[in-house]
């Protein structure tokens, strides 16, 4: 990516994950031009209106957030050309709309930011980059959010508990500590695969199976914030500086 890129990003919530995109995007500099998107509800959604009611080889996602706008200004945002789409969503294994078989197939799907866009799940949900005790975290390798905690929502709560200063506002707001939550996530990555951290893109299809596998065999899913990868995908160079 340059700077003649234009970004659509797509993000589950209103709050938190614009939030936080809007701080990497400040924190890191990248001042490409840009539009974050709240899609408002979750993922699963997504696939209904996408893979069931359409074929999503005769629609693209534009379209579909085109569709579902009623404010007519906000339809504009949808009629631009974006070089890039990413899509930063939760997986939410609780929902009740959950299925292995949707989620493989939209990770399937959203490979390439340039065509039909890409996909980034956050474990269980954006809250993961705010999962630290302290910065760097020691512990955060063995951070897992339990299926009970999820159908319980109680797991934001813990999050909030456990956050440093309990306030994301004052989260990883300088550069290197953003780089070191980074790291940690990709060397957490690397682990989830059995793989030693290398310096190069992670596959995300590769993670997702990883942790579906997780959470059959241990109803729980590693804590694991994805949708961070796009600045080294971005330019690696950036977390290095």
């Amino acid at each position: 990516m340059n700077n003649k890129k234009k970004i659509l990003l797509l993000v589950e919530g209103a709050k938190t994950d614009v939030r936080l995109m809007e701080h990497l995007l400040e924190i890191y500099k990248i001042d490409v031009k840009h539009e974050i998107v709240s899609y408002n509800t979750n993922i699963y959604t997504l696939y209904k209106e996408m893979f069931e009611k359409n074929n999503p080889e005769d629609i693209d996602i534009l379209q579909i957030l085109k569709e579902r706008e009623n404010n007519q200004e906000k339809k504009k945002i949808f009629d631009e050309k974006y070089t890039d789409i990413l899509l930063i969503f939760d997986l939410d294994p609780h929902d009740s709309q959950f299925s292995d078989m949707k989620i493989t197939r939209m990770m399937n799907y959203f490979v390439e930011s340039s065509d039909m866009g890409k996909l980034y799940i956050n474990y269980p949900m954006v809250e993961a980059f705010y999962h630290m005790k302290e910065i760097p975290d020691k512990a955060f390798n063995n951070y897992c959010a339990t299926m009970a905690e999820l159908q319980e929502r109680t797991y934001k709560k813990r999050v909030n508990e456990e956050n440093r200063n309990r306030d994301y506002r004052k989260f990883a707001c300088t550069r290197k500590e953003c780089n070191i939550v980074i790291k940690q996530n990709i060397t957490k990555a690397f682990l989830i695969l059995n793989k030693k951290y290398e310096d190069n893109v992670l596959n995300h299809a590769d993670i997702l199976v990883a942790q579906l596998k997780k959470m059959v065999k241990d109803n729980e899913v590693y804590v694991l914030c994805t949708c961070v990868f796009f600045i080294i995908e971005y330019n690696p160079r950036l977390i290095k500086e």
